[in-house]
């Protein structure tokens, strides 16, 4: 049996879509739904009820499930610890992280705890949401770290981890000072000129984000760039290409320089919880130190 069919059929149980899971998987949907197949040939039984839509698990399918979960844990832990008995070095802790905090918050931390805890070696995975939260439920890394907003559905199931709630921060629009003043950007007082608007991927966790703070609301705002990159978008705005939605510790420095100023009010931020997972169970005594470092 391959460690991939069991990852394949968690991912499956928790989308109920063959399609979706493929994407989050990264493969094509035909050879996931083989894999799935040759799964339940290996089992003997069917696992998933593919008359239904959604597709649904079978009663053998809700069974076997936790069994997969526990079993990709262990398989993935122990690979981890003999790779590290056979260098005879402390293992890695890893970080699955937005790019944005891996860039803005999780450098530094980092920099700080190895002061603090003897021999930690960290790798971080940065990737987008989605990927972060499939490596957490695959048991590929030890700690999930990720901006959530209370009006965003989760992309997995947090009651199965600890959750530590780190701190928040706003996101809220701004632009190039000098820009915003020339051309009299502001969403609190439009004059009707159409302002560029520097967006988010639609799909993305703070595409999301913008778009339920902008609500019902009309602001004179004209799509000219669209990238699923923070850092991308930040460099856009500093260029003075229009008005774009940014975590306050990613702008930070600038505002302070009055490089870049907000070009709406509090009506138009967002707040963002800066969240910790992780499976404690699964933490080795370095693991367990971070866990309370952060």
């Amino acid at each position: 049996m391959d460690l991939n069919w069991l990852q394949d059929f968690v991912c499956l149980a928790r989308t109920l879509n063959f399609t979706r899971a493929a994407e989050e998987r990264n493969i094509t949907q035909p050879a996931f739904s083989r894999r799935i197949k040759a799964l339940e040939n290996w089992i003997g039984i069917p696992l998933i009820k593919r008359s239904s839509y959604p597709v649904q698990l079978s009663e053998a399918g809700l069974q076997f499930l936790p069994v997969a979960r526990n079993a990709i844990a262990e398989l993935t832990d122990i690979r981890q610890t003999l790779r590290a008995q056979e260098r005879g070095v402390t293992a890695f802790q890893r970080f699955a992280v937005l790019h944005t905090i891996s860039v803005n918050f999780l450098s530094r931390r980092i920099s700080e705890m190895e002061r603090d805890i003897p021999n930690l070696r960290v790798r971080v995975y940065s990737d987008h949401l989605r990927a972060c939260c499939q490596m957490l439920s695959d048991g590929n890394c030890d700690f999930l770290l990720y901006y959530s907003h209370r009006g965003v559905q989760p992309e997995f199931d947090e009651a199965q981890f600890a959750r530590k709630d780190i701190g928040t921060e706003q996101m809220f629009p701004v632009a190039q000072a000098e820009a915003a003043r020339r051309n009299g950007w502001s969403l609190d007082r439009p004059d009707g000129r159409r302002i560029p608007y520097l967006g988010y991927d639609p799909s993305s966790f703070l595409g999301t984000v913008v778009d339920q703070t902008i609500g019902a609301r009309e602001p004179p705002l004209a799509l000219c760039y669209m990238d699923g990159l923070t850092e991308a978008i930040k460099r856009r705005t500093l260029d003075g290409s229009g008005v774009a939605w940014l975590p306050e510790s990613v702008i930070a420095a600038e505002m302070a320089e009055g490089r870049i100023l907000r070009v709406g009010g509090d009506s138009w931020a967002a707040t963002l919880t800066l969240s910790l997972f992780c499976s404690p169970g699964r933490l080795d005594r370095t693991g367990e130190a971070v866990w309370a470092a952060l």
